[in-house]
């Protein structure tokens, strides 16, 4: 039996920007993308900490380095700019899968790993 498990997660992300006027999705550096195990195209949920708001969507690449996370299109009008996020992919698998689990600090840099 396939069971669908958590994969990735970014924890504590925070919005550097949020435009209704784009194609939708998510915008992640490449650096934190490659350290969290995140495929461009890849579907995540995006969870606002603050909000409580929560969407799927997928993850586009963003400069490495710059710690801009970007949430686009139609998400931008839910999650806005200064929310800090939880962004979860998930895998499906018959065997358990060990997470990459990343905890974030104000500018996006990797403090820690998660729990």
């Amino acid at each position: 039996m396939l069971r669908q498990v958590l994969k990735s997660k970014l924890y504590k992300a925070v919005v550097t920007d949020s435009i209704v006027d784009y194609e939708g999705s998510i915008e992640i550096p490449r650096d934190l993308m490659e350290a969290a195990d995140l495929w461009p195209g890849e579907k995540v949920l995006v969870a606002s900490i603050d909000t409580t708001a929560r969407l799927e969507t997928y993850v586009l690449p963003g400069e490495p380095g710059t710690g801009r996370i970007l949430v686009n299109g139609g998400a931008a009008n839910r999650i806005k700019q200064g929310e800090r996020l939880t962004i979860m992919a998930f895998a499906l698998s018959e065997t358990p899968v060990e997470p990459v689990k990343l905890v974030l600090d104000a500018e996006n840099r990797i403090v820690r790993a998660g729990r």
